[in-house]
């Protein structure tokens, strides 16, 4: 399946905020200008662009699981994970100070194995949530695998490089963050609505998908008729 032009949209946002942000950093901006804009501040803008995105992930997947017959427990699950993804997020710090807390600067390594327990646990319960219907399974668990690696994977190395690289990790960590977000949220939708991300002519592949949610129009910018094989 094509990536959907709004996907594109939305994940060259994510990634020109985080840009923005590396560069008032390495560039020696003033502190009124850097701080709303780093990538990694408190409430700074590029974070909360991608608490938003799981936010809108957790409205849709509830909507999912109030709307959809048979689908509740699965969907609740993930509007439960994400609206804790995207409240971890929005706390700013509370991820750095958990990473203080359990050495990851002198001990990035021990960090990683530590901080990547949770995350493991929280996959692996979806997964096992899913073992007897596997519709939409890979796609949202891939989507938060890949978050999963950015925020626990990808900060250990970003907090694990010296001060001349520093910038560069935080950059590179925090774009994955928000692609991984984009992702997410598009898994979302394929699942709950997908008729606002796929083609209006485009015959559902499954007979399932005509449980999902009734929408009148698509997103800006879905993908085009004939873009996509029923196969």
């Amino acid at each position: 399946m094509p990536v959907p032009r709004i996907a594109v949209v939305l994940a060259a946002v994510g990634v020109a905020l985080e840009l923005v942000g590396f560069l008032t950093r390495v560039s020696g901006a003033p502190r009124e200008l850097a701080r709303p804009l780093a990538m990694d501040a408190m409430f700074s803008v590029p974070r909360l662009y991608v608490t938003a995105l799981f936010t809108a992930a957790a409205v849709v997947a509830a909507l999912g699981a109030g709307r959809l017959p048979g689908r509740r427990t699965w969907w609740t699950a993930v509007a439960a994970i994400a609206a804790g993804i995207a409240a971890v997020k929005f706390a700013g710090d509370l991820h750095h100070r958990f990473f203080v807390a359990i050495g990851g600067g002198t001990h990035p390594v021990r960090a990683l194995l530590v901080s990547a327990v949770p995350a493991g646990a929280v996959v692996g319960w979806l997964w096992w949530l899913s073992r007897h219907e596997r519709r939409d399974r890979r796609r949202v668990l891939s989507c938060l695998g890949l978050y999963a690696f950015a925020a626990v994977g990808l900060s250990s190395v970003s907090a694990a490089v010296g001060p001349p690289w520093a910038a560069a990790g935080t950059f590179v960590e925090e774009s994955g963050e928000a692609l991984a977000g984009v992702a997410f949220l598009i898994a979302v939708l394929l699942g709950v609505a997908p008729r606002l991300v796929l083609p209006a002519d485009w015959p559902l592949r499954r007979a399932a998908d005509a449980h999902t949610l009734e929408v009148r129009d698509r997103l800006p910018g879905a993908a085009q008729p004939g873009h996509i094989s029923p196969h």
